[in-house]
């Protein structure tokens, strides 16, 4: 009886061990860089984010919150304005610049709702967020809210803010 029992276990672990082996690895979840790498709307941000050196930063643990410009708004930009900012040396500013998007935390927007605050930035300056009607950030409008990377949030905004 005994001799079953072990054979019956060794057969049962042999094929617990090949179905381990055989399962497709789970992939973590995408954070604020993948999101914004894989979505097609945020080139110029992610271009700036590394050429800033701000990769691994907003690949960290976080959490963050981040009010992510698109394509578009970049482009709203005085013209010569974004190749300049990649100029090596003008990282300074770009960091500046890019660090002024992003919120320590991970905010979501009914959390925002019905609230006029003024929030500290990992820049240092404050951004002031008025989420009475819809939401605003300084001049700019969320346009896409809450999508939760695995170390924050990212909302879409229309328009580059500057510090």
């Amino acid at each position: 009886m005994n001799r079953r029992f072990a054979i019956k276990s060794t057969i049962l672990a042999a094929g617990v061990a090949f179905a381990a082996a055989c399962a497709p690895m789970m992939e973590k979840e995408p954070d604020i860089v993948d999101i914004a790498a894989s979505n097609g709307n945020f080139n110029t941000l992610v271009a700036a984010v590394t050429a800033a050196g701000l990769v691994d930063t907003l690949k960290s643990e976080g959490p963050f919150t981040v009010f992510a410009p698109t394509d578009a708004a970049f482009a709203a930009l005085p013209a010569g304005t974004v190749d300049s900012l990649l100029l090596p040396e003008n990282k300074d500013q770009l960091v500046a610049i890019l660090t002024y998007h992003v919120v320590p935390g991970a905010v979501t927007s009914d959390q925002l709702a019905g609230q006029r605050l003024s929030v500290a930035t990992v820049n240092g300056a404050n951004v002031h967020i008025d989420g009475r009607n819809g939401v605003k950030v300084e001049d700019s409008n969320v346009t896409t809210a809450d999508i939760i990377a695995s170390n924050g949030v990212i909302h879409v905004i229309d328009a580059v803010l500057l510090p």
